[in-house]
């Protein structure tokens, strides 16, 4: 898959064993890519990400930097954020937690990356 490096896909196997177990929501939450709310009441607070494994965190944000450049599935999906006014790292947290999610699903299914050009 374009953006997944050898680097991203040694801490996968190594740090995320659970990776292709458990649904995209609790494999995005594993690692700390998913947004929580932070409401009260009346009050509606900013979503935010929080906890999760760090260590997996930072090589899927800096392989995200480059899927969102050579990925065309990844550069559209951050291309319409970034378009519709979203900050350049919410848009790129997103597009981590899509990267996940995908790769999620591939190894779940056991599927390699086929995806055509757009365009």
């Amino acid at each position: 898959m374009p953006g997944v490096g050898s680097v991203l896909a040694s801490t996968l196997i190594t740090e995320l064993p659970e990776l292709g177990l458990l649904s995209h929501k609790k494999i995005a939450a594993l690692v700390g890519v998913a947004p929580f709310p932070r409401d009260t009441g009346k009050f509606r607070g900013k979503r935010f990400c929080k906890g999760g494994r760090n260590s997996v965190r930072r090589v899927l944000y800096m392989a995200t930097l480059s899927a969102a450049r050579f990925n065309t599935v990844i550069k559209t999906f951050y291309d319409r954020l970034c378009g519709n006014g979203k900050l350049k790292k919410v848009a790129h947290i997103a597009c981590a937690r899509k990267l996940l999610v995908i790769l999620n699903a591939m190894t779940r299914n056991d599927i390699k990356w086929n995806h055509p050009a757009i365009a």
